[in-house]
């Protein structure tokens, strides 16, 4: 079995669920306890959240985590075992 890279490229739907609920990054900020910055960067694709915050995010749209964040390219991304 490969092992995976070392830095998993993980893209999200958060600005999706967000636009169904209508509410803003503000909003969606407040709710689970973080900045509008966090939000941005999350929804930018330019940070990674933690397993917490990921959680959080999940509870609060009421969906999996699996359906907020996935990565990029799947099993493809696997480096052959050596």
């Amino acid at each position: 079995m490969g092992s995976l890279k070392s830095k998993l490229e993980i893209e999200n739907s958060i600005h999706v669920h967000r636009a169904i609920a209508r509410i803003t990054q503000q909003q969606l900020a407040d709710a689970i306890g973080v900045t509008r910055a966090t939000i941005v960067s999350l929804e930018k694709g330019n940070y990674n959240p933690s397993l917490d915050l990921a959680f959080r995010l999940a509870l609060h749209f009421g969906v999996d985590i699996g359906e907020l964040f996935q990565v990029k390219g799947g099993r493809d991304e696997q480096v052959p075992a050596r």
